[in-house]
This record gives C-alpha cells, structure tokens and sequence, in this order.
C-alpha cells in the first residue's frame, strides 16, 4: 500500500496563519514535511510556525500577498532557499463577503476575485515555475487548490464566492492539463471543503442571519448539517486529511481532479 508519508518534501501553504490553512499545514508536518507558511497576518503566522517547530517540523514563515506577482515570487524562493526545495503547494488563501446580488458591493467582489482567484491562478504560475524541470526546485510535485462545496450548490448570500470557487474549479483542470502536455511533472487537483466553524465559517452564518435569510446563525448552520448527507457541518481535520492524501504519492495518479470534502452536501 502506497504511504502518505511525505518526508523529504517541503510544503507551502497560503492561508496558513490560522483557520483550515493552519490545520492543513498542521498535518502536512504531521505527515513529515517541512512548511512554510505564507499570510498577510504576521503575528498569527509566527505563531503558527512556533507552534510547528515545537512539534520538530522544519518551518518557516513568509509574509506576503497572493495577489501581488512579485510577492509570490519572492515567497517561493524564500521557502525554497530556507527549506531546501519545493514539493507541494496548497493555494488556500481566500476570502468570503457574505452580500445579496440585489445589493452587490463591487469594491468587495473585486477583492474576493483578486484574492481568492487571481491570488490562486498566481501560485499555480509560480509552483509550476519552481517545480517544473529546470526549476529552482525541479523535482515536480503537487498542487492542491481549495475550492469549496459553494461551487457545487446554490447557496443564497454568497454569489461572488461561490463565483471564485468555481473559477478554481476551471483553473485546477486547465492547469493539470497544461503540466501534462508540457512535461512539468505537477500533479494539480482541488478540494470542495464543507462549511466549517473557523472565523470564517461562523462569520457567514452570522451574515446570513443578519440578511435576513435564516432567523439566527444557528439556523443558517443547522440549514446547511440538514442539507448534509452526513448530518454534520466539516471539520479542519476532515479537510486536512484530504489536502494530505491529493499531496501525497497515494494519489500520484490523480490529476485534474476536484475531491469533494462536504460529507455529501454537493453531490
């Protein structure tokens, strides 16, 4: 049986300060790789990395934007130089702006589009540079996208999200088909996360309630657990486990591929 272990690899995740981005560096490092965690939230972030080299992972932290070309670039070599190399990268940096369609904040919707769609198309660009032959790093490897169960369902509030998840949906399926034809030896594949109560999670379900959508933030969570096969709203670990198995070599044959993590909820 083929093994998660990803020792010898070095990871890194977006997003990583806090949240799923957090727990997914957590068990990436569990499963024996070095990390760097990239996020615009310093403090959060080195404590994050603190919190990883207790356990004796290798990490390290780099602050930078998604959405700014340069400050990818610098990030992967940063990690690549502090870390020795570049094997997996997980695209999780995002941001959701609960708002009805009849009441659109452009200013938000554009900031949604550039962070969470712009900002993952860039990381593809740069881990494919790193990764590829020839590369700073020049061994292949894996790129895990998240997308969310939002790009699945039709779920009131969260039209623009929703859109952005989509879009990486589209981007993660052009992209393994792009490393395939051109020999970069980049596996590329997505997850859909169920709703989970991270800040983010809960904040929605606060927005939804505030729209008027749901009587209470209960209700908008108790909506969605009812809308879930599984009975259950997610969990970090569940996602992280996912994010692990797509980065490991238990999935070397799968590419292109968008892994449902929302105990049923989309199907």
């Amino acid at each position: 049986m083929t093994s998660y272990n990803l020792a010898g690899r070095t990871a890194l995740v977006t997003g990583g300060a806090q949240g799923l981005g957090a727990g997914m560096a957590q068990a990436l490092a569990a499963a024996g790789a070095s990390v760097a965690i990239g996020d615009v939230n310093v403090d959060a972030g080195h404590q994050a990395v603190e919190t990883l080299r207790k356990s004796g992972t290798k990490a390290e932290f780099v602050a930078f934007d998604v959405t700014d070309d340069a400050a990818w670039e610098a990030a992967v070599a940063t990690t690549v130089q502090s870390l020795g190399g570049l094997d997996i990268v997980v695209n999780n940096a995002g941001i959701e702006v609960t708002d009805l369609l009849v009441d659109l904040d452009p200013v938000a919707a554009s900031k949604m589009l550039n962070v969470n769609l712009l900002g993952t198309a860039l990381g593809i660009k740069h881990a494919f540079r790193a990764m590829r032959p020839g590369g700073t790093a020049g061994n292949g490897g894996a790129i895990v996208n998240i997308a969310s169960v939002a790009a699945t369902i039709a779920f009131p509030g969260i039209s623009m999200y929703s859109a952005t998840k989509s879009g990486i949906d589209r981007l993660t399926r052009v992209a393994a088909a792009e490393s395939g034809k051109l020999g970069y030896g980049v596996r590329v594949n997505s997850i859909y996360p169920a709703l989970t109560p991270t800040a983010m999670g809960n904040k929605l379900a606060v927005d939804c309630a505030e729209l008027g959508l749901f009587p209470s933030p209960e209700a908008a969570a108790g909506a969605v657990a009812e809308l879930t096969p599984l009975g259950r709203l997610g969990q970090i670990d569940d996602m992280a486990d996912a994010v692990v198995f797509l980065a490991s070599d238990a999935a070397k044959f799968i590419t292109g591929a968008g892994l449902p993590v929302d105990g049923g909820m989309g199907m």
